[in-house]
């Protein structure tokens, strides 16, 4: 695999298509070795992301899921078409649980469109503190 891959995603913008988006989501994230743990808290703040835009989704507008992926980290971006985009609820459960379980998360609002990006890099990507070596040093 490159050092980095996008893969876009759309669906019409309908909850009734969410499991679509989180399984393709955990496929994506198996890609890049992400543990289990990772990968379900990925599908969990995916879901999320999805349920707060689709509640101000146009109809007949589209979910569309871009996905940035490199060495342990993948960037989502959810989005919908809406005429009348929100203002952000930070003080929200939703906002909350994916801000929790993502390593970055943000709002914006853009061409007619509101969209939840979040990052999420993997426990194995991750620095752990010293190596028993280098803590000795």
């Amino acid at each position: 695999m490159s050092d980095s891959a996008d893969v876009e995603l759309r669906l019409p913008a309908d909850g009734a298509y969410a499991s679509v988006l989180r399984t393709t989501t955990a496929a994506l994230a198996a890609r890049l070795d992400f543990t289990i743990d990772d990968i379900e808290d990925l599908r969990i703040a995916v879901a999320e992301a999805a349920a707060m835009v689709l509640e101000f989704a146009d109809e007949g507008t589209e979910l569309t899921a871009h996905f940035l992926l490199a060495p342990g980290e993948m960037t989502v971006e959810v989005s919908v078409g809406t005429a009348t985009p929100p203002e952000p609820d930070y003080d929200s459960f939703g906002w909350q649980v994916l801000t929790t379980l993502a390593s970055s998360a943000e709002v914006a609002v853009a061409d007619g469109r509101f969209a939840v990006r979040m990052t999420m890099t993997s426990a194995v990507a991750q620095p752990s503190g010293p190596s028993p070596s280098e803590a000795d040093a």
